[in-house]
């Protein structure tokens, strides 16, 4: 599974990049023919409380998802947007089987 990760305003450290990758990896046990996946990680207005967008897009077979979260930080982002694409990978592959 390929992972395109896209920033604006600001540069991806390591830990972050790291996290982000982890949290993705385990979206495959849910469905496993993931084509690839985008995520955009966007600074907004600096100086308030909830301005980390976490953007993540999943290219399946016949399908996209697209997950837009807002956070604090960027951790709590990837957390919320994985857990919302979790859900819909369970519910797309559900779908398929019948």
């Amino acid at each position: 599974m390929k992972v395109n990760l896209q920033s604006v305003h600001f540069s991806v450290d390591y830990k972050l990049r790291e996290y982000l990758e982890q949290k993705i990896s385990k979206l495959e046990q849910f469905f496993s023919k993931i084509i690839d996946v985008q995520v955009f990680l966007k600074l907004e207005n600096a100086g308030q409380v909830r301005d980390k967008i976490v953007e993540i897009k999943i290219n399946l077979p016949g399908k996209s998802i697209l997950i837009k979260e807002i956070a604090q930080t960027f951790e709590a982002g990837i957390d919320l947007a994985t857990d919302a694409l979790k859900r819909q990978l369970v519910r797309f592959k559900e779908k398929t089987k019948k």
